[in-house]
């Protein structure tokens, strides 16, 4: 095993042809490409819609407040999941022409608590208010992930492994009771962390019997996200870098020495305008506390270097420059795992 680089999904642009060929091209062997997502497109290819068009059995549709479930599908949503069907398409065309298609492909999706933060019922409401919603939801979102695997998989070369991205970033707000209701002039009552953890067994189960063979919690570093993550049966956890502090990395430290990998978001994406950091403070910036905390070099390769955000809001040009670099500071790590 390798250090290697991936990204978090979200890509600029409009066109899937060219920005599919641009992920798995900086992203070859032994990296992992993922799935593009290409939310410029607008009403559909946003995180929360896209997840929500795979539902099973629940529908959706957009109000001035955001998505909401609905009886039946409407425009919004079968525009959601004709999005979706093109992205698959184009995959399946890119990779088919490849010589060396690779071995991997991530895909992400919205976790089912994110999910509930973020879609509303008829009444208004988000569906994280009811007990009864987020219960549907999780049963709804574990058949529908399962579905979309299995037509991924039926979009690449046949053996390649598929592995999944769960993105959960209000978790902190949702395990904190700080979600807003819709007046915004109280705040949700905090779900129960087993029922969290719970919520996440029953999604990553079924995305493991649908054939994933890693899955992975994206997560903020801030709050008590990394914690709840640590109780779950899940491979492992995606981490901006940059909001762990000595506490953390000692989750961190945790995690690696049980054998859990580690998506670390070592390259600050937060501003797009800024400049992208030399391979070498990257590097640094992943050594120095792994040396501190007395992780060995021989651990390294537990770690996929990614950046701290999506790249929705970067230009092309730029965006290419970020999965360039992560490739580079994934070699330069392997290369201290070949010196130690």
């Amino acid at each position: 095993m390798l250090v290697s680089a991936t990204a978090l999904g979200s890509w600029p642009g409009t066109d899937p042809v060219e920005a599919t060929r641009t992920v798995r091209g900086e992203l070859g062997e032994p990296n992992l490409p993922h799935l593009v997502e290409l939310p410029d497109r607008g009403t559909g290819s946003d995180p929360v819609g896209r997840t929500a068009a795979m539902l099973v059995e629940l529908a959706v549709d957009v109000q001035p407040h955001g998505w909401r479930l609905v009886d039946r599908p409407g425009q919004d949503h079968r525009r959601a999941v004709s999005a979706l069907a093109t992205d698959l398409n184009v995959l399946a065309d890119v990779a088919g022409a490849e010589e060396n298609p690779g071995r991997q492909l991530k895909v992400q999706l919205r976790g089912p608590l994110s999910l509930a933060a973020n879609l509303y019922l008829h009444n208004g409401e988000r569906a994280l208010l009811d007990a009864g919603a987020r219960r549907d939801l999780v049963q709804s979102l574990a058949a529908g992930a399962a579905g979309h695997l299995a037509r991924v998989a039926a979009s690449v070369p046949a053996g390649t492994q598929l592995v999944v991205q769960l993105d959960e970033p209000e978790i902190d707000r949702v395990l904190a009771g700080s979600i807003p209701t819709a007046s915004g002039y109280r705040t949700l009552r905090s779900v129960p962390g087993p029922e969290v953890s719970q919520a996440w067994q029953t999604v990553i189960g079924a995305l493991r019997d649908a054939g994933a063979v890693e899955v992975v919690l994206a997560v903020p570093a801030a709050g008590t996200a990394l914690e709840a993550v640590a109780g779950v049966d899940v491979d492992g956890f995606a981490v901006p870098a940059s909001g762990l502090d000595t506490r953390r990395w000692e989750t961190v430290a945790s995690a690696v020495e049980a054998d859990r990998r580690i998506w670390l978001g070592a390259l600050d994406t937060a501003d797009p305008a800024a400049q992208v950091p030399q391979v070498r403070q990257l590097v640094e910036g992943v050594l120095r506390p792994w040396r501190q905390l007395g992780l060995p070099a021989a651990s390294l390769p537990q770690l996929r270097i990614t950046p701290s955000t999506g790249l929705a809001g970067h230009t092309p040009a730029a965006a290419r420059q970020v999965l360039t670099r992560l490739g580079q500071v994934a070699d330069a790590l392997n290369q201290v795992v070949a010196d130690a």
